[in-house]
């Protein structure tokens, strides 16, 4: 991280968080409008996306959604550009989506275990690559969502495993090329266990 970078407090941040429609996103949305962010939600999933966004408004939080699936680098370029219009820039952006598959290697399908990687690795890619110009204009942060599992190996869950030491690899270059520039922006993978 640069030294240039301070974050801002979390009441005068927008963050864009991706997988928001449930689980951990929707968890880290909630909390962060209950301390003053404005947050856009975005998942795949407009009904449960809407539904987020109609309880926290309810709650007096300035909250917005954009429907966009991670695997779509352009759907993730119209989602950032709604924050900006709507929120006026971005200054945290959480890649949080992801699936899982359980089923032996050899078992699982090869088309099932590309599209975790579409929304797993990729997903992450795009959401990085697509907040870099934004952040660089004001400082920010990167926050990619890893999993203990980036570290070992699980049975039945290989390719989900395989999938999360991929981002595990991608933030830690990521984070020693942008200090490498100097840029203001920090990046921080955070590796959870199983949550229900």
């Amino acid at each position: 991280m640069s030294a240039r970078h301070s974050p801002r407090p979390l009441a005068e941040q927008v963050l864009v968080i991706t997988g928001a429609s449930s689980g951990i996103g929707l968890a880290t949305a909630r909390i962060a409008a209950r301390r003053g962010a404005r947050v856009l939600l975005v998942s795949r999933d407009e009904t449960d996306l809407a539904t987020a966004c109609d309880e926290l408004r309810a709650a007096g939080f300035d909250v917005d959604y954009a429907v966009a699936d991670v695997a779509d680098k352009g759907a993730l370029e119209r989602a950032a550009e709604h924050a900006v219009r709507r929120f006026g820039g971005i200054d945290t952006w959480v890649n949080n989506a992801g699936v899982s598959i359980y089923g032996a290697i050899r078992q699982v399908s090869e088309d099932d275990a590309r599209r975790l990687f579409e929304t797993n690795y990729w997903g992450v890619v795009h959401g990085t690559l697509v907040a870099i110009p934004h952040l660089m204009q004001r400082g920010g942060t990167i926050v990619n969502i890893g999993s203990v599992l980036s570290d070992t190996a699980m049975p039945l869950q290989g390719h989900y495993t395989a999938s999360k030491h991929a981002v595990k690899g991608f933030t830690d270059a990521l984070r020693i090329e942008l200090a490498h520039e100097e840029l203001p922006i920090a990046v921080s993978l955070v590796k959870p266990a199983a949550i229900d």
